[in-house]
């Protein structure tokens, strides 16, 4: 499964973007506020706890979250960042680097995130292989 997220400028705090399995768009996603400089090293420009992850291509499985005590998607390996979940959520307050995923947007809010993610975590759970790029 190749999962895509193709984010919009940063306002007001977020950042949306669209999301794509295998090419066809399943959903909208709120980040926390996308900082990269390209080339330059993470740590020169995340701010902790408000600074969407890198762009870039990861593995992504599911496992259990201490955090929220059920098993979420993990994407790996992501430079800088750990423990980066996709999960639901409505506002920038609700993810510290993680995927927020909802069926409608305003602004820099997203809605019906638990549906959003039911449906996706569903399809995520049937793969044999996840992958996600970011751009």
């Amino acid at each position: 499964m190749e999962l895509e997220v193709k984010r919009g400028p940063s306002l007001q705090g977020a950042t949306l973007g669209d999301l794509y399995v295998d090419g066809v768009h399943e959903c909208f996603t709120l980040e926390d506020v996308a900082r990269e400089v390209p080339g330059a090293p993470v740590e020169s420009w995340k701010v902790p706890g408000e600074t969407a992850i890198p762009c870039g291509r990861y593995r992504v499985i599911i496992d259990h979250s201490a955090h929220f005590g059920r098993d979420l998607p993990h994407i790996l390996d992501v430079p800088g960042f750990t423990g980066v979940r996709i999960h639901s959520g409505n506002s920038a307050a609700d993810t510290e680097g993680c995927i927020l995923v909802g069926q409608t947007k305003e602004a820099n809010l997203i809605y019906q995130s638990r549906a959003a993610f039911a449906a996706l975590f569903e399809k995520m759970q049937a793969a044999s292989e996840i992958w996600i790029t970011l751009s």
